[in-house]
């Protein structure tokens, strides 16, 4: 008989982490032997904005990440619906206020 908790991982997790960092932009940034995954808070009206969480991967580690966020929001848009992204929208720079004008 196989040993099936032979693959089964043990995580914890702090409290501290368990409560999460908010970001509503993310850089990605990579170079030969990683992948650099900046984690953002921008806010109204504040015009500067930093790095809240830095995660680096491995090439493998990073691609594994990408599939599994795909299957993750397949699922999700089985259950709850489509995520609907605004045509053209690329960065959350105006939190919904007046655009600059030329």
């Amino acid at each position: 008989m196989e040993n099936k908790n032979q693959n089964q991982i043990n995580i914890e997790v702090s409290e501290e982490v368990a409560q999460g960092i908010y970001s509503n932009l993310a850089v990605i940034t990579h170079s030969s032997s990683e992948f650099i995954l900046d984690f953002i808070r921008m806010l109204p009206g504040v015009p500067k904005a930093q790095v809240k969480s830095r995660i680096i991967l491995t090439p493998d580690n990073a691609k594994r990440l990408l599939m599994a966020l795909k299957d993750n929001i397949a699922k999700f848009e089985a259950n709850i619906g489509k995520i609907q992204i605004p045509e053209g929208a690329v960065l959350p720079m105006n939190f919904g206020g007046q655009q600059a004008q030329a």
